[in-house]
C-alpha cells in the first residue's frame, strides 16, 4: 500500500487546481486533504476525526504558508520539533514571495518552498513534478518503511 500525499490547502481554487494537478500526473497515491492548519496537525498526530487513521505518516505534506486557525510555518515547526514526524518530507505550496517567509521555512526545517504559478499549465506541469518527485523518486530516510509503486499494466 502506498502512503498517502497530505495536501493542507485553504483556498478553494487553489484546492481544485491542485487536486487536478496531481490526477494528470496519474500518481497512485491517495490525496488526504485537509482545510487548515488545526486540521492538519488533527491528521498527523492522530486526533479528533483522525484518531482511527491507520498508522504510518504520508509520502509528502503539500503546505500551504497562509492557513485559517494555525499557520503553515506553525504546523512545520510542529512537524519538525516531534521525533515521529520530524522526517516527513514538507513542500511549502504557497503565493507568498516574502523574503521572511521563505527564511523562516527554511529554518524550521522545509524540504521545498514553492510559489504557485499563476498560469494553469504551469501550476499543474509544477505540481505533477513535485507528486512525482516526493512520492516516487525521493528515497525515504534510513529506517521508513519503502512502499512499492503499483504497475498500471
Amino acid at each position: 500500500m502506498l502512503k498517502p500525499i497530505l495536501l493542507v490547502e485553504d483556498d478553494p481554487n487553489d484546492l481544485e487546481l491542485t487536486l487536478v494537478a496531481l490526477e494528470r500526473s496519474q500518481l497512485a497515491n491517495d490525496v488526504v486533504v485537509v482545510r487548515d492548519g488545526a486540521e492538519a496537525l488533527d491528521y498527523l498526530f492522530k486526533r479528533n476525526n483522525f484518531a482511527d487513521r491507520g498508522d504510518g505518516n504520508p509520502a509528502v505534506l503539500l503546505l500551504d504558508l497562509k492557513l485559517p486557525k494555525v499557520d503553515g510555518l506553525q504546523v512545520l515547526e510542529s512537524i519538525r520539533t516531534t521525533e515521529e514526524l520530524r522526517s516527513i518530507p514538507v513542500v511549502m505550496l504557497t503565493s507568498s514571495r516574502e523574503e521572511p517567509d521563505l527564511s523562516r521555512a527554511y529554518q524550521l526545517g522545509v524540504n521545498a518552498y514553492v510559489v504557485k504559478p499563476v498560469e494553469f499549465k504551469a501550476f499543474v506541469g509544477a505540481i505533477s513534478d513535485l507528486g512525482i518527485f516526493w512520492a516516487v523518486l525521493n528515497e525515504p530516510p534510513p529506517g521508513s518503511v519503502r512502499t512499492v509503486r503499483r504497475s498500471n499494466s
